[in-house]
């Protein structure tokens, strides 16, 4: 006789209890398990008794904010996060997820667009790969078992973020081939909207923990006007050299960033 797997653990974070009790409500009648905390040393006594399978965290908390709740989580182990963040508020979203965060709601917000972000991020977090044996994905020194989620670069262990860990598994499985930010949040992450400055902020923290020179990428490069291309060899090239020459990328700065981060939430 088989039995159904136990429904997945929530963790919502929130010092607005009116805006705690509708997501948790919400999350419930989609099956889930829900805990609510308050504050961030309620989270972390929470998470510490029982690890969640996910957080919803508010970014703005009393004392102890969404982003020093969030370094804490993740030191104690990995666990997907959902920032909510102010509506407009970019440093602090751009914030959030440079602290390790895997997406973010911005508010006010649509219940039921978090429900499927949560289980959009929980069955990318649960996802087994293909079926048989997964294959370790290598290239530039860089290794990626997706049985045991382990990253590594010349021997040494990479903590890489559930969005980063998916990011660099395509672009391995894709080598040499230009992808543009939403072909990527399609095909990496499953969304068929969405701001594409996430995508820009996941690929720099990428390049930070894969490229010699993150100033410098060559494994991770930007085309311009398409996206970016992955080059195992890390050849010098017109891309490459146009990219560093420069400074700032098309991501980073200049007429075209208002082109790529001008697409915004859906309320």
């Amino acid at each position: 006789m088989s039995m159904e797997a136990p429904p997945a653990r929530i963790l919502v974070v929130d010092d607005d209890p009116t805006v705690s009790e509708v997501v948790a409500q919400y999350l419930r009648r989609a099956g889930f398990a829900v805990e609510e905390a308050g504050d961030g040393p309620s989270a972390l006594d929470l998470a510490g008794r029982a690890r969640p399978d996910l957080v919803v965290l508010d970014l703005m908390l009393p004392g102890l904010d969404g982003l020093e709740v969030c370094r804490r989580l993740r030191e104690a182990g990995p666990v997907p996060v959902i920032m909510l963040t102010a509506r407009g508020d970019e440093d602090d979203r751009i914030a959030g997820l440079e602290v390790g965060a895997d997406d973010y709601v911005t508010k006010p917000f649509s219940p039921r667009e978090l429900v499927l972000r949560v289980s959009s991020v929980l069955r990318r977090s649960r996802a087994a790969g293909p079926v048989g044996v997964p294959r370790v994905l290598a290239g530039a020194g860089l290794a990626l078992d997706p049985a045991t989620h382990r990253a590594t670069k010349d021997g040494r262990e990479l903590t890489l973020t559930l969005r980063e860990f998916d990011l660099l598994a395509h672009f391995l499985r894709h080598p040499r081939r230009a992808h543009g930010r939403e072909e990527l949040m399609r095909e990496v992450w499953g969304w068929d909207f969405g701001d594409l400055s996430t995508v820009t902020v996941h690929v720099r923290r990428l390049r930070a923990k894969v490229e010699t020179d993150p100033g410098r990428p060559r494994l991770i490069q930007t085309v311009w006007g398409v996206g970016y291309r992955f080059d195992p060899m890390g050849a010098d090239s017109t891309v490459a050299d146009s990219t560093s020459a420069g400074g700032a990328e098309p991501d980073d700065a200049g007429p075209d960033d208002a082109e790529w981060a001008g697409t915004g939430e859906p309320a």
